[in-house]
């Protein structure tokens, strides 16, 4: 299948305000960078993966063995941002109220009446990090659900908003399957990317255990409040995406349904289910993100193909003949991106 054509569409005519908005992001985006490098070392892709989840409104899961930093990194993107965090640690014995919140039984003294009143649960933090996600059973897991598609919460008939801007930031251990649950498709599908933090390098680790066997500790300056850091969101949202854009990535993700025409051979052979239309979205919106951290007005095909793996690869469920050759997401979504250059 041959690629799509270089973009040649023009952006309409942006605004000031715009313009300066965007330079804005552009110096947000290294600001964040560098005070997100005081304590993390390393792990530069994936920090800009998760930059760009954040600008795009969506959310990310981590995935990576225990102590490479996952939750640190969370926690200090939720300092540079000076958003509110919050933390929910999943065990097979958490509660979905542990997690929304639940209806307490009040006494009015003045009255003498007893009426319910809802008790906001950790949930409702501008940056949820959901530690270990698959720890807790499904019940637990969907608690999430309405909260990451409508960033709202309904308990007993009344729905509650969730604070703007809203992000989940999930963290998985891949090798530990004792006392573990697998994430709904339906769950994983609201994960715009999904993030593979990998180890450190020599030199790094090097300097990870001098960084942090000392007296010394790194300080984390907030770089942008919840207020810009929603209107940049908005910012984003409006960049035009380019026909041709738009034409890649759904090209991209109907490429990995096995019925569908554009589907390769081996996607054929190896893939039980492909990426739904969320893929196709998460792939325009993430690639304008990326665009804007660069400062331009505008994504293009190598945006797209940027972040094609993390938007894609835990949308894709193989089959038995995948894992009976040894086939991975991974090495599929590599076939397919040489066979269309």
């Amino acid at each position: 299948m041959s690629s799509a054509p270089p973009s040649v569409a023009t952006a309409p005519q942006a605004t000031g305000d715009d313009v300066a908005l965007l330079r804005e992001l552009a110096a947000a985006r290294r600001a964040l960078a560098d005070q997100i490098a005081r304590r993390v070392v390393g792990q530069h892709e994936v920090v800009d993966h998760l930059l760009t989840a954040l600008l795009a409104g969506g959310h990310a899961l981590l995935v990576g063995v225990p102590g490479l930093a996952k939750t640190l990194l969370v926690q200090t993107v939720a300092q540079a941002l000076d958003l509110q965090f919050s933390r929910v640690q999943f065990t097979p014995d958490l509660m979905p109220s542990d997690i929304t919140g639940t209806e307490i039984l009040e006494e009015d003294h003045a009255t003498g009446r007893r009426v319910f009143r809802f008790v906001n649960g950790p949930i409702f933090g501008n940056m949820v990090l959901a530690d270990e996600i698959n720890r807790a059973p499904p019940k637990t897991q969907a608690a999430l659900l309405q909260a990451m598609q409508e960033h709202a919460v309904t308990a007993a008939g009344t729905t509650h908003r969730l604070p703007e801007p809203f992000f989940v930031l999930a963290t998985q251990n891949p090798i530990e399957q004792e006392g573990t649950y697998p994430l709904p498709e339906a769950q994983l599908d609201r994960f715009m990317l999904e993030l593979k933090v990998g180890y450190p390098s020599r030199e790094e680790e090097e300097r990870i255990v001098t960084a942090t066997t000392g007296a010394n500790e790194a300080r984390v300056e907030p770089v942008l409040s919840a207020e810009r850091l929603g209107a940049m969101q908005r910012l984003v949202r409006r960049l035009p995406a380019p026909p041709t854009v738009v034409q890649y990535a759904v090209q991209l993700v109907r490429g990995t349904r096995p019925d569908e025409a554009e589907a390769s051979a081996a996607m054929k052979k190896y893939v039980g289910w492909g990426a739904g239309p969320r893929a196709s979205q998460a792939l325009v919106l993430a690639a304008k993100a990326r665009a804007a951290m660069d400062g331009r007005p505008m994504p293009d095909l190598d945006d797209v193909r940027a972040v094609a793996l993390p938007v894609l690869r835990h949308r894709i469920v193989l089959n038995f003949q995948a894992e009976a050759d040894g086939m991975t997401v991974e090495k599929l979504l590599d076939l397919r991106e040489r066979s269309t250059r």
